[in-house]
């Protein structure tokens, strides 16, 4: 990551709410509807090879109820039919089945290793569509969500190697051609990797455009691929194809072409060369002067040697040649005190007094880096002597003082993480380098969300004990991260939730839902100004709004196998039924 711009979140303190008491728990009724559906979920377990940890979070822990960002209320999941169905809701006590909109040509059955459906809304008119099986389908939907527009095409689709997962797309026009980039995900045996899991991540950026030639074909213009050594949390294409952003907790890197490696092989050389060019200088001090040590070539006599020396300045000039060194000097010296001589060794030795004793220069001539400074063992020493008071042999010396260091046993359970190190990385998509990184450390990736489909998705991350979520802008260098919404206490309020399997929030932020493996949905509504006076006693004082928190179980006893929220309801998936959940009323 040499190069990269080492960059940090900046919170918005008017978005938090450093008063927040707390959720109140409401036991008002939640609107609930199901519908049954006519075909189960086309849910796949995990093999007998897939056992890792990176297994269970790419497909194991796999939404597959899928939101349609570009139109309000509209959810697709794959059946066992290989059948793409849609439900669009505008009335939750009108509800009509769900109905089928795309009908996948492969039989799902006949592949032994494939993974789940999946699919992506690259456009309000563009999907991209995985099997399962390694072929990926780019179709063009017409307007989605009303059944009179609404029609699914075939323009593109083609075998890609092992099964995968779409990640992420993105629609765009570059050069007058209309593209498509998509994000494919995999996880590979990793034969050379003896001491870890054993397998690999990569991450497929496939970009897909129309051809030229006026009929309407598109075909594969670009294909690079990264690797990493865990599954990332959050991994999007920039809206414009020109870039990637990657949350993860082990580092990606993109795979080299051989003819990319040569070029870098020969970088390697030319860099390697200039770095072995020795020092044009060497210069030591002590707390009355300074002595520079300059090798001289064999044909340089006295004659040729002029040195000018000033209070400030010093300039060293063999025979006619440009100004060996020249420059103001870090220090004032008393410059009629200075002197030079030719040692024995053909080096000239230069001697500088300095005019303020005791002084330590970091350098000698500013912002020249051609000398190398060398400093002697017993100003070593010395420098390690005055830091010894900075460390200890001992976990705490003195266990007497006030303020003791932290004891890692006051932590909560729910404070611990299991993946401490996350970054988040900006990758460019022509030069393939890291442009920007965050490291999360201690902030936790939560969950991500759409709020405006023509931007990125924004991602939540805790903080503290709040949940804060921020809008990528990729055409904003400046303010590349926002932060846009805060839900107070969630980030705490989660880490007690053990058996959690999907997280979501409001596009419009009004609340934030986690749900359980199996039945149990937590809904927390952010809060609101109250209707009516009410008092909090201990303190005295009069209460204007307060966040609730609602809970739903559902009548089921199928595991929950997708999440999704939209402003005025939850939207959730079990083998066999859809479950809607009014928690806002619409304007």
């Amino acid at each position: 990551m040499a190069g990269a711009a080492h960059c940090s979140l900046q919170a918005k303190r008017l978005l938090l709410d450093p008063k927040f008491e707390g959720y109140k728990l409401s036991l008002e009724p939640l609107a609930c509807y199901q519908l049954g559906l006519d075909a189960a979920v086309a849910e796949v377990q995990l093999r007998d090879d897939q056992y890792t940890l990176d297994h269970m979070r790419a497909f194991g822990m796999y939404n597959y109820l899928h939101l349609d960002s570009w139109y309000q209320d509209n959810v697709y999941y794959v059946d066992q039919f290989g059948r793409v169905m849609n439900l669009s809701v505008t009335l939750d006590t009108a509800l009509q089945k769900p109905r089928e909109v795309f009908r996948l040509p492969t039989d799902l059955t006949a592949c032994d290793n494939r993974l789940c459906a999946s699919m992506h809304f690259s456009s309000s008119t563009w999907v991209t569509l995985s099997d399962g099986t390694g072929r990926l389908y780019l179709i063009k939907s017409g307007k989605r969500g009303s059944s009179a527009s609404e029609k699914w095409e075939i323009v593109f689709n083609e075998e890609l190697g092992s099964p995968f997962i779409i990640a992420h797309s993105v629609s765009f026009v570059k050069s007058d051609a209309h593209s498509l980039a998509v994000l494919l995900l995999r996880v590979e045996k990793d034969e050379l990797d003896t001491k870890g899991s054993g397998f690999h991540i990569t991450l497929e950026w496939v970009t897909i455009a129309e051809g030229k030639g006026g009929d309407h074909s598109y075909e594969i213009i670009k294909n690079r691929v990264l690797q990493g050594k865990s599954v990332p949390h959050y991994a999007a294409i920039e809206p414009s194809g020109d870039g990637l952003m990657i949350v993860s907790h082990k580092p990606f890197t993109f795979m080299q072409s051989e003819s990319d490696k040569l070029e870098e092989n020969d970088d390697a050389k030319e860099s390697n060369e200039k770095k072995v060019v020795d020092p044009l200088y060497y210069w030591q001090q002590t707390e009355d002067d300074v002595t520079i040590t300059v090798h001289l070539p064999e044909d340089i006599t006295k004659d040729d040697i002029k040195i000018r020396f000033s209070p400030d300045n010093i300039c060293v000039t063999l025979k006619d040649q440009p100004p060996l060194m020249e420059g103001r000097l870090y220090s004032s010296v008393d410059h009629e005190s200075c002197t030079w001589i030719i040692k024995e060794n053909k080096s000239l030795e230069i001697s500088l007094i300095k005019k303020n004793e005791g002084a330590r220069w970091p350098e000698l001539i500013v912002g020249d880096t051609r000398g190398e400074f060398v400093m002697d063992s017993s100003q070593c020493s010395e420098i390690a002597e005055s830091l010894m008071h900075l460390t200890s042999e001992v976990m705490n010396p003195n266990p007497e003082k006030e303020n003791p260091p932290c004891n890692a046993q006051e932590l909560e359970e729910c404070d611990a993480f299991l993946e401490d190190g996350a970054s988040l990385c900006r990758f460019d998509g022509d030069t393939l380098k890291v442009t920007h990184v965050i490291n999360l450390g201690s902030n936790q990736y939560l969950f991500s969300v759409v709020v405006n489909p023509r931007e990125m998705p924004c991602f939540c991350l805790r903080h503290d004990v709040d949940a804060l979520l921020w809008q990528p802008h990729s055409d904003q260098p400046e303010n590349m991260w926002e932060h846009i919404a805060t839900f107070n206490a969630l980030g705490y309020v989660q880490a007690s939730k053990q058996d959690k399997k999907f997280m979501a929030c409001a596009p419009d932020y009004s609340y934030a839902a986690l749900c359980e493996c199996l039945r149990r949905v937590f809904i927390y509504r952010q809060p609101t100004p109250l209707s009516t006076v009410l008092y909090n006693r201990k303190e005295g004082r009069q209460v204007g709004q307060v966040a609730k928190q609602l809970v739903a179980t559902l009548e089921a006893n199928d595991p929950i196998l997708g999440f999704q929220a939209t402003s005025e309801r939850l939207f959730v998936l079990t083998t066999k039924t859809l479950f809607l959940i009014k928690v806002n009323s619409g304007n």
